[in-house]
């Protein structure tokens, strides 16, 4: 490199340093006692910021639970039913998918915070079109562009935030405060967001259409404090670089691509990220056909069981987040992905399918569906390792492998069960999970980092001498 990097924010050592670098080198700075709200694991300039997440992603989930649905309805969209489903998955998916990407590049050109000024404001801006305008019209073409183009909303403000305080906080608290992002996340989509839609719809009474203008408030007041509360200074900076010409600066548009061939840990740890929920998203579309009783299939679980067992699932799951976040700082964010992510979901995801039509027990599939979220938050720690990995210019890239990663698993879930469940059955789909897990465990080998306890036994003393390149 033809300049030095200059020092992580909250760490002290030069990031060039690399992973090994961010042990002994990192230790000085990073000893000093934590305070405050920085003993749980989130750092105090950022703060704000999880709370705007929580709610910014409670207001994106109040429509999950009946947007399709509504959609269908004569005062709604009134498309057919695979018209709905195209729009709201299809179209959204793929703006999600590109724009979890990008939520990374262009943190890395802009600093985070801008990204997620453009997130609130376009989620803001196209939900109103969605309303006033699109749904109005009944026309499939309007109704999906527009969505669609609305979904490029949230990655840019939920997973900018993520690369915020991944870059800034220290290292010893990164999978602490990845763990209370997960939290946050998913503490709003789906859990409160849909529960909020329910108590709306159900006990104030509100329309469907009404909702959703709900979530549009809701969504303006997270975008807003997370606009304007958090003050955290080095949220405005370029994730580069200092002294990087803006025209030239887009050129971290490429590097962002090409980071996958110049360091394959960053391709191995997308991997990774894409199979961590794959067969989540694959399960809750498979669950209808298996446990339930969609399309007069004799299952063992009625719809409203089935809604439960998710509600209950996820809310175990978001404990669990927080958990394995501060878990990893201990026992190791790579160990923890791969002993308790990888080959903890291995185990659970083909006990909990198998055990649960054996019983037939509403119960069983519960508490055998929690154990699977328990051991599906031991991947937290990844949103804290694979910007480890890399040099300083290259975090917002891995962060945005990682964020195309979560995209990309809410697509190659369904597909798989798509392509296998006709073939094989659901206990064939839930095999097929287990064998990706326990290959990514392998891939998950790859991925080393200095939060490991024997990787921090190996790293160069104090003033040694450090290699510019990540280890």
């Amino acid at each position: 490199m033809n300049e030095p990097e200059t020092p992580a924010a909250g760490g002290g050592s030069p990031t060039t340093a690399g992973p090994a670098a961010a042990g002994p080198a990192a230790a000085a700075p990073s000893a000093a006692p934590l305070r405050g709200v920085e003993r749980i694991g989130i750092p105090r300039p950022l703060l704000w910021g999880f709370v705007a997440v929580f709610i910014y992603m409670v207001g994106d989930g109040v429509e999950i639970s009946y947007l399709t649905d509504y959609l269908q309805r004569p005062d709604g969209g009134g498309l057919a039913s695979d018209q709905a489903t195209f729009a709201t998955v299809t179209a959204y998916g793929i703006a999600v998918m590109i724009a979890s990407w990008f939520s990374g590049t262009l943190s890395a050109i802009w600093g985070p915070r801008r990204v997620m000024w453009l997130g609130a404001a376009w989620w803001v801006v196209f939900e109103a079109v969605f309303l006033f305008a699109a749904v109005p019209s009944h026309s499939l073409g309007v109704i999906a562009t527009v969505y669609g183009i609305r979904g490029f909303a949230y990655p840019l403000f939920a997973f900018a935030f993520l690369v915020w305080v991944q870059t800034v906080s220290p290292e010893r608290m990164r999978g602490s405060v990845a763990g209370w992002f997960w939290f946050a996340f998913t503490g709003g989509l789906p859990t409160l967001g849909a529960g909020i839609a329910a108590l709306a719809i159900g006990p104030f009474g509100m329309s469907l259409y009404a909702t959703l203008v709900l979530s549009l408030f809701l969504v303006a007041i997270g975008g807003a404090i997370g606009s304007f509360a958090v003050r955290e200074p080095q949220g405005l900076k370029p994730i580069a670089e200092p002294g990087m010409a803006r025209p030239r600066s887009y050129k971290r548009l490429a590097e962002g691509v090409d980071i996958l061939w110049r360091d394959k840990r960053t391709m191995a740890g997308g991997l990774v990220r894409i199979v961590n929920t794959a067969p989540e998203f694959g399960f809750f579309a498979m669950l209808p056909f298996t446990f339930g009783t969609a399309h007069h299939h004799d299952g063992f679980l009625s719809a409203a069981q089935i809604s439960t067992l998710t509600a209950i699932m996820y809310g175990a799951n978001i404990a669990a987040n927080l958990a394995f976040g501060v878990f990893g700082d201990h026992f190791g964010w790579r160990r923890t992905v791969t002993v308790f992510g990888c080959i903890g979901c291995a185990v659970a995801t083909p006990l909990w399918y198998f055990a649960s039509l054996a019983s037939e027990n509403f119960a069983v599939t519960v508490v055998l569906g929690c154990v699977y979220c328990i051991l599906l938050a031991g991947f937290v720690p990844l949103s804290a390792l694979m910007p480890s990995m890399v040099l300083h210019k290259d975090k917002g890239a891995a962060l945005a492998v990682l964020n195309f990663g979560a995209g990309g698993a809410a697509f190659v879930g369904p597909a798989l069960v798509t392509v296998f469940h006709p073939v094989i059955g659901g206990g064939g789909v839930a095999i097929v999970f287990s064998v990706l897990y326990l290959i990514v465990a392998v891939v998950s080998t790859r991925l080393k980092d200095a939060s490991d306890p024997g990787e921090r036994r190996r790293a160069p003393a104090p003033g040694a001498a450090v290699s510019e390149s990540p280890a």
